[in-house]
């Protein structure tokens, strides 16, 4: 029997979405049992993983910087430890593949002093905080590869003892998942009225041995509140290994609306991540694509930050968004020469924005696009359950 070509399909009007509650193995394996072939073919499909990752992670280099990572990141969270040894057991997949999706450029960028995609990978984020809109809205950007090859998880964890660092007995949460990742990196929101969205930043120096920033925004899904969010970012002992943006608001909060950008960058000197955080208050919008703003940390070069200078030039060029139809007609612009902001230009584009989504911080819903949404109506809009 010929050994089947695994390639990408169109775009699909399709997120799949499962609902599973237990412990942190339960719910791992879970999502592997369900989506097994999912992340079967994105592991086939990914390029990153089968031209850098792989190949590296077989040199003794690659090896000691893995090896430092997961021990790092076991010691710290050994409860995503075993999330991730469940999705990979359920999917019947080799663990070592989901935790080099984990280690993202860590280890081209620390074994060979290089960002191995040179692409222009990423999101953008809108925040608006008007009196009658309050929203949080995102373009879901990645690797063409990683085009239907994403899915929900609604979790209910329940631990018997506290876990990891945090002394965390229970996480309760809906999360937008790239195939065989943890929850956290994408759209999210927690029980506890978090709702948060992720931009990668690309510093240009990484470290081995520190947290990984997909552990972070795991762990960011635990937070009860603001506190808490700036604890788990400046991962305090530790650090961030590598960096990103992160956009949330807390729905539960008293008084008025607040937004927040965090941009966190990697531990480089001592044992906890920079961190820099800016706040949107009424009447003021956040606006944030994959380039840090505030933040002075070095950077790569390349793609991925002329394509973030192209987006936010694009949003310059319209008036302060203070509507829903504002900010749709902004995400879903394409009038860019090369870098659009909504990513959609054939089946060669090595960048698509794989969906858009809009948090509803006075309704509490959550739409999701799957396309264009200029030109789409939602997919799906989902309430935002939170804790009594």
């Amino acid at each position: 029997m010929s050994q089947l070509t695994i390639t990408n399909i169109p775009r699909r009007q399709s997120i799949p979405i499962l609902y599973t509650r237990g412990t942190h193995y339960d719910v791992g394996y879970d999502v592997g049992r369900t989506f097994g072939s999912i992340i079967k073919n994105f592991l086939q499909l990914s390029g990153p993983l089968n031209n850098s990752y792989l190949p590296l992670y077989h040199t003794e280099e690659g090896r000691k910087i893995y090896n430092a990572t997961l021990e790092s990141v076991k010691r710290s969270f050994p409860q995503y430890v075993r999330e991730l040894e469940g999705t990979a057991d359920g999917a019947q997949v080799e663990f070592h593949k989901l935790f080099l999706l984990h280690l993202d450029d860590i280890l081209p960028v620390v074994a060979e002093g290089q960002n191995s995609i040179n692409q222009p990978i990423g999101c953008s984020t809108i925040c608006v905080n008007e009196p009658d809109c309050e929203i949080l809205a995102h373009t879901e950007d990645a690797l063409a590869e990683v085009l239907n090859h994403y899915y929900f998880v609604s979790a209910h964890i329940i631990s018997d003892s506290p876990q990891g660092k945090y002394n965390v007995t229970e996480e309760r949460f809906t999360s937008l998942c790239y195939a065989g990742h943890l929850p956290g990196y994408t759209m999210n929101y927690n029980h506890h009225g978090l709702v948060f969205s992720i931009n990668t930043l690309s510093a240009k120096t990484l470290c081995s041995g520190k947290t990984p920033r997909h552990f972070i925004t795991r762990a960011l899904l635990s937070a009860e509140n603001f506190i808490q969010a700036q604890q788990i970012l400046r991962d305090n002992g530790v650090g961030a290994a590598d960096g990103c943006s992160v956009n949330m608001t807390f729905l539960k909060q008293e008084g008025d609306r607040l937004f927040h950008n965090a941009e966190m960058g990697p531990a480089m000197s001592g044992d906890q991540s920079q961190l820099n955080i800016f706040t949107a208050s009424p009447g003021e919008c956040i606006m944030h694509a994959n380039k840090y703003l505030r933040l002075p940390v070095p950077e790569v070069t390349g793609l991925i930050i002329d394509s973030s200078v192209e987006r936010m030039k694009t949003f310059g060029g319209f008036q302060t968004p203070r509507s829903v139809h504002d900010v749709i007609k902004m995400l879903g612009d394409t009038s860019a020469q090369e870098h659009t902001v909504f990513r959609e230009n054939g089946s060669k584009d090595v960048i698509k924005t794989v969906c858009v989504g809009i948090f509803d911080c006075i309704r509490r819903t959550w739409t999701l696009y799957s396309d264009n949404p200029k030109f789409n109506a939602p997919l799906v809009v989902l309430p935002l359950v939170l804790k009594d």
